[in-house]
């Protein structure tokens, strides 16, 4: 055992040896580090032969190393800072302990306080405590018997009470829901159950008993819905538009479900489709697109899980109640490129593409509720025909441009200028069904088809553009061509002009994505072709358009 004794002895003197020895050598570098006088000698032994290039390199070596060192210190000094950073002294620790149990204990005297309250005012209705309630938490049980005052309670059973504050709470919330259901049992029916309480609010107006549908106008034609139209808005809003743009509107909408307007500021972007929902007797809504808008909730809304309700948009609503009336309705797009369209507008762009109307349905919530909207079917919405969608634009440096993907689907028109004041005669407004709207603009083409002559030299006119500029009509254009001449005929306008507004906004519009430089003289070419085609009297609006991009392409 001696022999045991022996070693575990020197083994452990190696040890503590060693790592004196290191300390030692700390220590001896530490003080080897810091020894000034050592540095002035050797200073003093060399100063004499150091030359002014010399005693520069000395002066910076010494910076540096000064530096170095207070680096050093510093980073020691924000490890220590760290290190014992949430250290807390004891002392300290208990001072916040007991505020802890004071605050605890001040809260519980508000909520006794509370309760003795809730209690008077219950015995006062005449009312008895719901006893299952008050089971659920023995200590609000003993507040309404008035035998639990907090400034007798221990600090543990402070303690008890606020582990099970959550449940107490629970209990008398539904204790008050309970006193409010009493005294008001109709509001609680019409408020508390439905997810969708602004669609259920639609739902109750239009399906009751006393609610009386609208007469409509279904005698007028398209071009009086024109006239009567700019008459209105010039003798009742005192806004006037030349009656070409009028005409133009009322076509698109005939071929299209999205139209565009755009323009410099204060030439009636906004203005126009407003005074039409007053001219129709069916306000527009106005959406003020927002820089911050990225996908369809700033349209549709979201269900919020916290509230158990769906955050109901205006334009959700409006979309909703027009499944319930044959009125048009214009829901415009306010500054649509301030945002990027095709973010927050894509999926109805790609729904009022469907041919089908009876396919065009928007999934809202992924779940069915008893007391969902009525028209609501398995958490989704129809959007009706009877809405169509006007977005204004301007073009500057705020805005976004706008894709292809939007323009291909919409008809854009452009406002410019804004148009003469002139007397108009007193006009009413009139209330105008979808159904007649569709009827007249289904009879106009059947009645006013592009002339197979015209046909003809529109095929032509492609192989030209596919062949100088790589552009084609595409069977979407082409398609939307022959809904918008027979229609734009109809409001009073010629099939000539027609065709050469759709060309113009439709297939030269994509001359800007184009380079202009390259472009330039086949420009000319393109004009000449026009006028051989059409007449030189014919297409002014495509050839005033390609002047300017010429002047373009020759500014750059």
């Amino acid at each position: 055992m001696n022999a045991y004794f022996y070693y575990f002895y020197n083994f452990m003197r190696s040890i503590f040896e060693n790592l004196y020895n290191l300390a030692i050598a700390f220590k001896d570098c530490v003080l080897g580090i810091l020894d000034i006088q050592f540095y002035q000698k050797l200073a003093n032994s060399y100063y004499k032969d150091l030359s002014p290039l010399g005693w520069i390199a000395y002066i910076i070596t010494h910076i540096l190393i000064y530096i170095l060192i207070a680096l050093v210190i510093f980073l020691i000094y924000k490890g220590l800072k760290v290190l014992f950073r949430f250290k807390v002294p004891v002392v300290k620790y208990e001072q916040m302990k007991d505020e802890v149990v004071k605050l605890k204990r001040e809260i519980m005297k508000a909520n006794y306080e509370k309760d003795k309250i809730l209690a008077m005012k219950i015995s006062e209705m005449g009312l008895k405590v719901n006893e299952e309630l008050l089971e659920l938490n023995p200590e609000l049980k003993e507040m309404y018997s008035g035998t639990a005052d907090p400034d007798q309670m221990t600090d543990e059973e402070i303690a008890a009470v606020m582990i099970k504050d959550t449940q107490g709470e629970v209990a008398e919330d539904k204790l008050q829901e309970d006193t409010v259901a009493e005294e008001t049992k109709t509001e609680t029916v019409v408020t508390g159950e439905y997810r969708f309480p602004r669609l259920s609010g639609v739902d109750r107006f239009y399906l009751a008993e006393d609610y009386v549908p609208f007469e409509y106008n279904k005698t007028i034609t398209l071009e009086e819905v024109c006239i009567n139209f700019r008459n209105f808005a010039a003798s009742k809003l005192h806004l006037y538009y030349e009656l070409e743009v009028i005409k133009q509107v009322f076509a698109t909408f005939g071929a299209a479900k999205m139209l565009i307007l755009q323009g410099i500021s204060g030439t009636g972007k906004t203005s126009l489709p407003y005074a039409l929902g007053q001219y129709l007797q069916n306000p527009s809504l106005i959406c003020s697109v927002q820089p911050s808008w990225r996908d369809r909730t700033e349209l549709f809304g979201y269900y919020n899980d916290f509230t158990k309700k769906y955050t109901e948009t205006d334009f959700l609503k409006t979309v909703y109640e027009a499944q319930y009336y044959d009125d048009m309705k214009l829901v415009i797009l306010d500054e649509m490129n301030i945002a990027r369209v095709e973010y927050y507008f894509a999926e109805m762009l790609s729904l009022l593409e469907l041919p089908q109307e009876e396919e065009r349905y928007v999934s809202v919530v992924s779940s069915h509720a008893e007391n969902d909207p009525a028209k609501m079917i398995d958490g989704k919405i129809w959007i009706p025909s009877n809405v169509w969608y006007v977005g204004t634009i301007n073009n500057d440096d705020s805005t976004f441009a706008v894709s292809d993907k939007v323009y291909d689907r919409a008809i854009p028109i452009d406002l410019d200028a804004r148009a003469e004041v002139f007397e108009a005669p007193e006009t009413e407004p009139i209330r105008l069904s979808y159904t007649h709207m569709e009827e007249m603009y289904e009879e106009a083409k059947q009645k006013y088809p592009i002339s197979e002559e015209y046909l003809v030299e529109l095929d032509k006119l492609d192989q030209y553009l596919i062949e100088h500029f790589r552009l084609t009509f595409g069977n979407r254009i082409l398609r939307q061509m022959k809904a918008f001449v027979p229609c734009y005929v109809a409001c009073g306008g010629t099939e000539i002009d027609g065709i050469d507004f759709m060309f113009a906004k439709k297939i030269l519009r994509k001359f800007e994505s184009l380079g202009l430089g390259f472009i330039r003289d086949e420009l000319d070419g393109l004009i000449i072709y026009l006028n051989n085609a059409f007449g030189e009297e014919n297409f002014k609006i495509s050839k005033d358009y390609l002047l300017r991009l010429k002047r373009m392409s020759g500014s750059m």
